[in-house]
């Protein structure tokens, strides 16, 4: 029988001052309302009270949650050898339940179009894109552990890549593709170099002003790149040179994205499990015991960074085609940061966590919109208490073990 869990002192007092930390915050949103045309101010004193005493025993529950959960793992370490060996056996007959449960997904990813209208199709290409950019983003930050805030640079060299190109020297889509990808590539060796030496805070700040150096140069710059008024008019994809409306067009780019979603995935996941990506484990881990072991420090980080850089590129293409309009206001910090949120929330290293992370961050704010101006405040709330009670993320990177036992007599 389980044993009720005891709330101590210490978690009212936390759960006291937590409380009063979100009504300080919510305040001027929830409390105060300004009426501009009678000029006059509302005092919305419950609504403060609400939030109070909800983020009380919310607190009070998860910190219930947490201990409960404590004294279970406690209890299955002491569990014995033939219960493990049982729990064992139960994971090989996943794969049961898994390949069902991916068919599944993969037939009402396949049916989106044809069910939901091309608004709601747009809304999901918006959510694969993001998924292929915190895929990207993840081989940087979450196996390398090189902490990017200037990805979004590379993601504006792949589709001002297509829009020049095909405004000069009018290339299609699919021959920009590669060539966009190569050349976010070669825009991550040129970051690569002279970050080579930096860790943390300083690797941070450094591809920081990266990011806004390429976006002020896209700005500035108006014989190169039209300034802020941007370039109009891209092409959408084709399909064996035949017309496409625009719903058309969506249901095929839509299409495209999933297949562009499956290969980086597959990519990415042989990645992590190669040589190089082990290089990339033990890099995150420990820079010096990493160089002491013999790997080469330059080809690695490197290497990390024209891979993350490539994906990059290959979804500003997309990006292109999907908007046929494209401007340095499309490629702000908020942009580097929401992908970093992405990676983080969803699991350092993780491949499905990014995936379920990129789903929440860009879809939760849309279908929120019938809550007008709170949306973001549960969507700040939540990215909060995910931090808070689950900083590893939604699915934290299971490493591998090895574990050598000893040789049994006789055999």
């Amino acid at each position: 029988m389980e044993r009720p869990v005891k709330i101590s002192a210490r978690d009212l007092r936390n759960g006291l001052l937590t409380s009063l930390w979100f009504m300080f915050l919510t305040f001027p949103l929830l409390v105060v309302r300004a009426d501009p045309i009678e000029k006059t101010i509302t005092w919305r004193w419950p609504n403060m009270m609400y939030v109070g005493a909800a983020t009380f025993v919310i607190y009070l529950i998860s910190r219930a949650w947490l201990a409960h959960r404590h004294e279970r793992f406690n209890r299955a370490a002491r569990v014995d050898q033939p219960a493990a060996r049982g729990a064992a056996s139960s994971l090989m007959s996943r794969p049961r339940v898994i390949m069902p449960l991916l068919g599944l997904i993969g037939v009402v990813a396949l049916a989106i179009p044809l069910i939901f209208s091309t608004y709601q199709t747009n809304i999901m290409i918006t959510a694969l894109m993001y998924v292929v950019l915190g895929l990207g983003l993840n081989i940087v930050v979450g196996v390398a552990g090189l902490l990017d805030l200037g990805y979004v640079a590379f993601y504006a060299v792949g589709a001002y890549s297509y829009a020049l190109l095909n405004l000069h020297f009018d290339i299609g889509f699919w021959t920009a593709l590669p060539i966009g990808a190569l050349l976010a590539a070669l825009f991550g060796i040129l970051l690569g170099f002279p970050v080579l030496r930096l860790r943390g805070d300083y690797l941070a700040i450094v591809t920081l002003g990266f990011g806004e150096i390429i976006r002020l140069i896209l700005e500035n710059w108006n014989e190169f790149s039209m300034g802020p008024s941007g370039i109009s008019n891209i092409p959408r994809p084709g399909l064996f040179g035949l017309e496409l409306d625009l719903g058309q067009s969506i249901t095929y780019l839509y299409y495209l994205m999933i297949g562009l979603v499956l290969f980086t995935i597959f990519v990415v996941n042989r990645l992590q499990n190669s040589r190089i990506g082990r290089a990339w484990f033990a890099l995150r881990e420990d820079e010096t015991a990493c160089q002491a072991m013999g790997i080469d420090k330059t080809r690695t980080k490197l290497t990390a960074f024209a891979l993350g850089a490539t994906w990059a590129g290959m979804v500003g293409v997309i990006f292109a085609a999907k908007t046929t309009f494209v401007n340095p206001a499309s490629f702000t910090f908020l942009e580097s940061a929401i992908i970093l949120c992405i990676v983080v929330l969803g699991g350092m290293g993780s491949i499905i966590g990014v995936i379920l992370g990129a789903f929440a961050l860009i879809l939760l704010p849309e279908y929120l919109r019938a809550l007008a101006d709170y949306r973001m405040l549960v969507f700040g709330a939540v990215l909060v208490l995910m931090m808070i009670f689950r900083p590893q993320g939604f699915i934290a990177n299971v490493r591998r073990t090895y574990t050598f036992g000893e040789k049994q007599e006789g055999a």
